[in-house]
């Protein structure tokens, strides 16, 4: 039993003398926390409502934007192509531009001339793909779309002038007529309303003309989309590629805004947790001032010190984030729900970038508490001067 106990012994001594010194130094760290939890508290909690906010902010931020972009595109093309000198496109402009655009928007062919009504009239017909248009102009208001072959949408105005009582009727191109029946209306409020669309098979076969314009909606940055411009360009050189700038810089000037109210609100209450963090170290080093005088006596170097507050501030910086951005995440979800009517998912990517920043803002609040570590005279706190 005596030779078991003193093996055990052994291990235990063996055992301390291998563990870490890092463990003191965490437990001091603990029992800090736990003395002082009423100044640890109010800095926990001004580290929390900034990491929400900031995670909130950013998850809006980044959602929003995806959302922005979206909605726009709803409003129509942001790049047009057109053939040079009023020729027609290749006919595999469209091929080549969806080759382009890859998924990153939606690409739709128009093809115009201007026809005669059975009166002599003179009045735009435009040939596309309906599919492409129905994804590509959302923003149209259309009644029915054509569905058959030698089906017509008629503008609201164009109505008036070659079927007012919605009856078939003909239009005629160089010699050739061709005999449609109305299936519905398109209001724009633009020189959609004065045009009659067919389907671009029907148009080709009956004029023989082909697409001479390109409508695409891009998304994506506006490097990204000004990147699009110029792969557009090289792909197809007989067209002559230009941007929508009332859609791009719209979209720019309301993006530019969102980004830039929602970065100075995530600064400003960046900005006050940091104050309030400074306040609350710079309490910490005066109620603890004896304990640090101690420590100094007893041999802790200035740089054992620092290290130990800097450890302090960046663990209360990270338990802040990461209470943070739990709730910053639902912030988010309830701002998207009650203000977008629809959810803002969790950016998890955003939590690095979080928890960086908090334990940056902390030690930077570290730094003047620091400062006056430094300037501790051991004897002259332990003489309670």
């Amino acid at each position: 039993m005596n030779i078991s106990a003193s093996h055990s012994v052994k291990d235990v001594a063996a055992n301390r003398e291998k563990a870490p010194h890092t463990s003191m130094f965490v437990r001091m760290l603990l029992r800090a926390a736990v003395l002082r939890r009423g100044r640890a508290a109010a800095a926990l909690f001004a580290m929390v409502v900034a990491a929400a906010v900031a995670t909130a902010m950013l998850n809006l931020y980044v959602d929003v934007q995806a959302k922005l972009r979206r909605e726009f595109r709803n409003y129509g093309a942001n790049i047009i192509l057109v053939g040079r000198d009023g020729a027609s496109l290749p006919s595999d402009a469209v091929s080549q531009a969806e080759s382009v655009v890859a998924g990153r928007g939606v690409v739709a062919p128009f093809a115009l001339v201007v026809a005669r009504t059975s009166d002599g009239q003179a009045i735009v017909v435009a040939g596309s793909d309906f599919e492409r248009v129905r994804q590509l102009d959302r923003w149209w208001s259309v009644s029915n779309w054509p569905a058959a072959p030698k089906e017509a949408l008629i503008g609201v105005r164009a109505v008036r002038v070659v079927s007012p009582n919605n009856q078939p009727f003909d239009l005629s191109f160089q010699g050739r007529t061709i005999h449609l029946t109305p299936v519905g209306t398109v209001q724009t409020g633009s020189a959609e309303d004065s045009r009659i669309y067919l389907s671009l098979a029907d148009f080709v076969s009956w004029a023989g003309v082909q697409p001479s314009t390109v409508e695409v909606a891009a998304t994506g940055t506006p490097e990204e989309i000004a990147a699009i411009m110029h792969q557009l360009e090289q792909a197809i050189p007989a067209a002559e590629v230009r941007p929508v700038r009332q859609i791009m810089e719209g979209e720019a000037r309301v993006l530019g805004k969102t980004r830039a109210t929602l970065l100075a609100a995530t600064a400003l209450i960046i900005l006050t947790a940091a104050l309030c963090v400074l306040s609350t170290l710079m309490g910490w080093v005066f109620d603890r001032r004896r304990d640090f005088a101690i420590m100094k006596a007893l041999g802790a170097s200035d740089r054992l010190l620092n290290g130990f507050f800097a450890a302090e501030a960046a663990a209360l910086g990270a338990a802040g984030a990461l209470i943070g951005f739990v709730l910053g995440i639902g912030i988010a979800a309830w701002i998207g729900r009650v203000n977008f009517h629809t959810p803002v998912m969790p950016r998890f990517s955003v939590l690095p970038f979080v928890l960086a920043g908090s334990i940056i803002v902390t030690l930077l609040a570290a730094i003047l508490p620091i400062s006056l570590l430094r300037r501790l005279q051991p004897a002259v706190i332990l003489r309670g001067e």
